[in-house]
């Protein structure tokens, strides 16, 4: 944002302010300076009358004058395509420095005598403006010829640069940073005229029709205007260079200064677009309504002359100085136009970037600067009053005390100095009571929403060197929280998992939908899905951390290992985006290197050894028949996984059609519930001192029976003297029709005694007998 002091200066006096007290205040209130430019016009470089403008005998190009400078007539020469009879002009006299060196002295130039020069503004030092010599008129107020240019204030200024960050919409004009300045200096803001001349003008009604259906969240107000003699201020045209802005014609020139200075979108439309031919009274219809994106559009009949906010369709705009235009001012939350461009990102157009960040509400001073300056500097007719659309909106408040705004800030800040920054930043405090500030937030700071934004804004304006420096209070808090723990919970099973010789893995908490829902995971919900993915494979939250690490494994089989062990902690997601915490691993090849003792021939990773692999990290487990909900596991081998009878989570064998599409070897996944593994405190338990005695027991079972009905079976009826058992073999045979033999290793041991033959076969007999009476098993 580039602002001057003059320009500032119509808003706000600060003609006492020098460059260097203004830049430090505006940094001090968070509006950065970025570059500073003075303009600086030499002496002797005065106001001139151009009394006489006539060819050059001798030149084709040059042109001899005679000028006025006050205190003489001088005849000087001049090059320049735009000097003509009764311009005022700015003239180097003789004995003036010009910003490059240049020295003016009486000349001769083709025979005819020149005492001074007429001079350009990119000559003076000014920004260039182009188009030849300078052309002043009443805009730069009052001068007298004769008059050194650097006593006028719009010519010696200083143009300043501010940096502003995305919030501070409000300050993307002359009168948003003229505002802000306000409140620093606690100076009144020279507020723009709303009243305006309606006697014996012509009502816009007769030329106008507006209709629109609601809803819209748009603001909208028009007037219109018979375009008539305009003539480009010499102060808008200097202006438009500083800000490095060109426009195509005189009006779009004033419009854009009228909506840089005041922060107020405005638009010009030609009235002939909306006009039906067909018709014969001169009044259009314009209507605002949605089109099949969301957007406000105003239609001529069915054509799209804008989308508010947006852009406005190059059919639509007044390409002519001369004739009947309709001016639009409009505004539109900035957070409502950023999330339609968001969903449905369209063509925008050069004024969007201020809709969005947040333009000036009140659309009426917008309006009546710009047509203020139509009266001023041209012939136009004005029509009388405006026809006008506005929203609902409730406004902001926000309640706090004087003792929470200094525990925040950390200092002792009066109420009465609060209560001044307030009401100069325009919030209204009405109705606070006591020592309770009630703050009804203005529309255009937008970005104003908790009690920590109006914490921020006194600091600003207080002025953060301004606030005493005090020592950090050093209270040890208990470090045993809910987050300690998490932290050794997550250590302590990162470290198992690198014990058994696996390798962590970390990736994005995003996944390619396409190939979740191919694979059978449920995704997010469409309203609750990602508005801006980074890229299209990472266009959902993940549901697993499976896909992750199957994409690790299949980029390292590829790179040539041939024994993978990857492992990952971290969040997936519900469809309703509820987080939760997974472990998973994957194993994928061989189950050992190749070395000496396999003769060079590993071992392929089985189910089994998996399964134990998995248990030497998270403890013991065990395994129960298992149907997934996805495409991932091999259906013959795939089983829950309970811990303390409790499910955590589930292993699996890769299915032989995804292990060929990622390219891998015998692959094995395990994914379990972070939350629901063990982290309880170490109790130390009684140990028996006395040996312990191994039993087998062989059993034969029916093929349909699962190994967890007798596991129930077992485990009800067993004797303290039992502390473990466990399968260790399975016999089948055609002898055996429908059965197979089951070996039972049991593992018995007292702790008052060493079992003797008599207690291990009562305790043996215990077993066989439950095992007999309620699934009918015998010994083999």
């Amino acid at each position: 944002m580039i602002v001057t002091k003059s320009w500032l200066n119509e808003f706000i006096s600060i003609e006492d302010k020098s460059t260097e007290e203004l830049c430090k205040t505006l940094n001090s209130i968070g509006l950065e300076v970025d570059r500073v430019v003075e303009y600086k016009i030499p002496n002797k470089i005065v106001f001139g009358h151009v009394l006489e403008c006539e060819k050059h005998p001798d030149a084709d190009k040059l042109n001899v004058c005679k000028v006025d400078i006050g205190t003489s007539i001088r005849q000087i020469v001049c090059g320049a395509a735009n000097v003509r009879r009764g311009l005022h002009v700015a003239v180097a006299t003789v004995g003036a420095e010009m910003p490059g060196g240049l020295k003016i002295k009486p000349v001769k130039l083709r025979g005819v005598e020149s005492e001074g020069m007429i001079c350009s503004a990119a000559e003076l030092g000014l920004a260039d403006i182009g188009g030849g010599i300078i052309e002043f008129d009443s805009s730069i107020g009052e001068f007298k010829l004769g008059q050194e240019l650097c006593e006028n204030p719009y010519l010696q200024d200083t143009l300043i640069e501010i940096e502003l960050t995305a919030n501070r919409g409000d300050c993307l004009s002359i009168y948003g940073v003229s505002r802000d300045l306000c409140a620093a200096y606690s100076r009144p803001l020279k507020k723009i005229d709303d009243a305006q001349d309606q006697d014996r003008r012509m009502g816009i009604g007769r030329v106008l029709q507006f209709s629109h259906t609601d809803g819209l969240n748009v603001n909208l107000r028009y007037k219109a205007i018979d375009l008539k003699d305009v003539k480009l201020p010499f102060i808008v045209t200097l202006r438009l260079s500083q800000v490095e802005e060109k426009q195509q014609s005189d009006l779009d020139a004033i419009l854009f200064y009228s909506t840089y200075t005041t922060g107020v979108i405005l638009r010009a439309y030609d009235y002939n677009f909306f006009k039906d031919s067909e018709e014969s009274d001169k009044k259009i219809k314009v209507s605002l309504a949605m089109n099949e994106l969301g957007y406000a559009c105003i239609y001529a009949k069915e054509e799209v002359a804008s989308i508010v906010g947006i852009k406005q369709c190059d059919v639509s705009k007044m390409s002519s100085n001369e004739g009947l235009t309709i001016i639009e001012a409009s505004y539109i939350p900035p957070h409502i136009i950023s999330k339609q461009m968001a969903e449905n990102k369209i063509e925008n157009g050069p004024l969007f970037y201020r809709t969005s960040r947040g333009s000036e509400p009140k659309l009426n001073i917008g309006l009546n600067y710009f047509i203020g300056m139509f009266e001023e500097y041209s012939q136009s007719d004005i029509y009388g009053g405006d026809i006008e659309l506005c929203d609902e909106y409730e406004d902001v408040v926000v309640s706090i005390s004087v003792d929470e705004i200094n525990s925040i800030i950390g200092a002792n800040i009066d109420k009465t100095t609060i209560t001044k920054i307030l009401q100069n930043l325009g919030f209204d405090i009405g109705k606070s009571q006591g020592s309770s500030f009630v703050v009804s937030v203005p529309r255009y700071r937008h970005d104003i929403v908790n009690k920590q934004d109006i914490v921020e804004e006194i600091v600003r304006l207080v002025g953060i060197d301004n606030i005493p420096s005090k020592p950090f209070t050093l209270r040890e808090k208990n470090p045993l929280s809910s987050g300690f723990f998490q932290f050794k919970k997550l250590r302590k099973y990162r470290n198992s998992a690198a014990s058994q010789g696996f390798f962590e893995t970390v990736h994005f908490v995003f996944n390619e939908k396409a190939k979740l829902k191919e694979y059978g995971f449920s995704c997010v919900e469409e309203s609750l899905e990602l508005l801006n993915p980074i890229v299209n494979t990472l266009d959902t939250m993940r549901p697993t951390l499976m896909l992750g690490l199957l994409n690790a494994a299949s980029l390292n089989a590829k790179s040539g290992y041939k024994d993978i062990r990857l492992f990952e902690v971290g969040s997936v997601f519900s469809p309703l985006r509820e987080e939760s915490i997974k472990m998973a691993f994957i194993y994928s090849g061989d189950a050992d290197k190749d070395g000496v003792l396999n003769s060079g021939k590993s071992k392929k990773m089985d189910f089994g050894t998996f399964v134990q692999s998995v248990s030497n990290i998270i403890g013991d487990v065990a395994l129960v028949k298992h149907e997934t909900r996805h495409n991932l596991a091999n259906p013959y081998q795939c089983a829950k996984i309970l811990m303390n009878a409790q499910e955590v989570g589930e292993i699996y064998k890769l299915h032989p059609v995804v292990q060929d599409e990622f390219d891998l070897d015998d692959t094995f996944i395990c994914e379990i519930d972070f939350d629901k593994l063990s982290f309880d405190l170490v109790e130390a338990k009684a140990y028996s001192k006395y040996q312990a005695s191994f039993r087998d027991l062989s059993v034969l079972v029916p093929n349909t029976l699962s190994y967890k009905d007798v596991q129930e079976v077992i485990s009800q009826n067993k004797t303290e003297e039992i502390v473990r058992f466990y399968p260790v073999d399975k016999y089948m045979d055609e002898k055996l029709g429908d059965n197979a033999s089951l070996t039972i290793r049991f593992v018995l041991q007292s702790l008052t005694k060493t079992l003797e033959e008599e207690d291990i076969t009562s305790t043996m007999d215990t077993v066989l007998n439950a095992l007999n009476e309620k699934l009918g098993l015998t010994l083999r």
